[in-house]
């Protein structure tokens, strides 16, 4: 029977437990932590995926490493854990930046709600914020010409999307 020794990861160090793999020349016993490390990955990977839903796609897509069914050898097994080590870590850090635009976008909103002159024309959507749904809010002036000579401005909010009956109505009377 084979051994192999573990590969050292630069990614993400902490999601790959790393044993010695040779144990005791028992290749058995290293593909089953293999697949185990494996299976905690794609288990973290799906919740991070689910997380992202609707707000960021995420690859979770699986690669094939063979044309035909087959045992994969423990070179091919660690390196599909650390490929899924290194797109947790790519996942990771996508999600990170969304969620601190998001804050960025929701501090931005709470100000223009404060004082709507000092945003003029700014729109801000739901999905900007991290909500779900299609409304946002707009800062325009009140009594439009008018109102922007006057300094006059508000915020908006959009009502949402669109009801399907209505829309179902619109095409009827056409």
């Amino acid at each position: 029977m084979g051994s192999c020794a573990a590969t050292t990861l630069v990614v993400v160090p902490e999601l790959v437990t790393r044993t010695d793999l040779r144990v005791d020349g028992d290749e058995r016993l290293a593909r089953a932590e293999l697949r185990r490390q494996i299976g905690r990955l794609e288990a973290e990977l799906g919740g991070l995926v689910a997380e992202a839903f609707r707000r960021i796609e995420l690859d979770a897509g699986v690669t094939a490493i063979a044309s035909e069914p087959r045992a994969l050898g423990l070179g091919e097994l660690e390196a599909i854990r650390d490929s899924l080590a290194t797109r947790i870590g790519t996942a990771r850090l996508r999600l990170r930046e969304r969620s601190e635009l998001e804050t960025r976008n929701r501090e931005l909103l709470e100000q223009m709600l404060a004082a709507p002159a000092q945003h003029k024309w700014l729109r801000i959507t739901r999905a900007e914020i991290g909500e779900p749904g299609c409304g946002h809010w707009h800062s325009r002036p009140v009594l439009g010409p008018l109102g922007m000579l006057m300094g006059w401005w508000r915020v908006k909010v959009s009502s949402g999307c669109p009801l399907a009956g209505r829309l179902a109505a619109v095409e009827r009377a056409r």
